[in-house]
């Protein structure tokens, strides 16, 4: 497994955010991670990453311990995280977001050979690339955070809500791109409220029920499954 979180529990102070979870991450696969609103899924991602720390519990990466890791070592030991509300820096044009983002490699960068990577994902970007980032369109600013998490050279992203507040023609477009990019060999772990469309482009899934994980299996069969059609997928 690339990654594995056993048992993991989060505290915000006296409230318990997420209650002894357990998640494994095949390597090359999707595994989603759905819910409602406030279930607990953005606080997962966030553990992983280190930047809220577990009260118990332990998360490895390629079986090594990063449960107190501190986030940037994270960061540079193969995890990049696409943060819900996507988190560009809005002062900076989307090259400087981009040439940001390998600041935590340790390999040398060739920028334009890793820019056109990155174009051949969002052209849109390219036509942008000297735009300062908070103009872009809510759409392009979600492109941008991707292709971000993209130039960080990471073995799993993680990826949280990346569908929020985006046109219906959007939304496919950035799952495509998230298929496309699982294709060239990365691995992702997808946290979203839209359920049908994180099954449908995932292998495995868990459904997070305050803060609790109450089912999880094959996105196939979990298509299946009375409780989640019911509960995610309009019936």
């Amino acid at each position: 497994m690339v990654l594995e979180i056993n048992n993991i529990t989060v505290h915000y102070g006296a409230i318990r955010a997420i209650d002894d979870i357990s998640i494994a991450v095949e390597k090359g696969k999707i595994v989603s991670v759905i819910g409602a609103n406030g279930a607990g899924k953005s606080t997962t991602l966030r553990a992983i990453s280190g930047i809220v720390p577990p009260t118990s519990g332990t998360i490895k990466l390629n079986g090594k311990e990063i449960t107190k890791v501190p986030p940037h070592l994270i960061s540079r030991n193969g995890i990049a995280h696409v943060p819900e509300g996507r988190g560009i820096f809005g002062n900076l044009t989307v090259k400087e977001n981009l040439e940001l983002a390998t600041l935590c490699r340790s390999d040398k960068v060739n920028f334009s050979q890793e820019f056109e990577h990155v174009f051949n994902f969002f052209p849109r970007l390219k036509e942008r690339f000297k735009q300062v980032a908070g103009t872009l369109s809510g759409g392009e600013q979600q492109m941008l955070a991707v292709s971000r998490a993209l130039m960080q050279k990471g073995q799993i992203m993680l990826l949280d809500e990346p569908s929020m507040g985006l046109a219906p023609n959007l939304v496919e477009e950035i799952f495509n791109i998230i298929k496309m990019i699982n294709e060239e060999g990365t691995t992702i772990l997808l946290v979203e409220q839209n359920a049908f469309k994180a099954i449908s482009i995932s292998d495995y899934s868990y459904v997070l029920e305050t803060g609790s994980i109450v089912l999880e299996g094959p996105s196939e069969e979990l298509k299946t499954n009375e409780k989640v059609k019911e509960a995610y997928l309009g019936g």
